[in-house]
């Protein structure tokens, strides 16, 4: 039986692959997009979507919370003053995973991770076309 075995585990022991996890869910907030392995970004995805919605929280815990898990004070600023004001009416769903390529040394299924919505997108949203011209 596999009870309580949610996770995958990398071929590295437990506070490796936290610290690992850390950097990547820092990297991917800062630059917005990385790529990386499969089998990581899946895993990647749910830190991060946690991370945002603590963002959209925007108390003092939620900063502390984020705080844990973040490495620098600037991703934790980007993360609650740009990045979750971008999110704001969305209820989930924050990344999206490209599958890209294969890399050559080993042949692992590398993808790219992202934000959905990029920088300046939410503000440039087109106005809903409430006009019927054809009836």
């Amino acid at each position: 039986m596999r009870h309580r075995k949610k996770g995958r585990q990398l071929g590295r022991n437990t506070k490796h692959r936290r610290a690992l996890y850390r950097n990547l869910v820092t990297s991917l907030l800062e630059h917005e997009r990385i790529e990386t392995t499969e089998a990581k970004a899946k895993e990647l995805r749910g830190l991060t979507d946690r991370m945002i919605t603590l963002g959209k929280l925007g108390t003092l815990h939620a900063r502390r919370r984020a705080l844990t898990v973040l490495q620098t004070k600037e991703t934790v600023e980007k993360l609650f003053n740009d990045v979750a004001l971008r999110f704001r009416n969305r209820p989930g769903g924050y990344t999206r995973i490209i599958k890209t390529r294969r890399r050559p040394g080993d042949a692992a299924e590398l993808v790219a991770i992202e934000l959905v919505e990029k920088q300046g997108e939410a503000a440039a949203t087109p106005p809903s076309s409430s006009t019927d011209e054809g009836s």
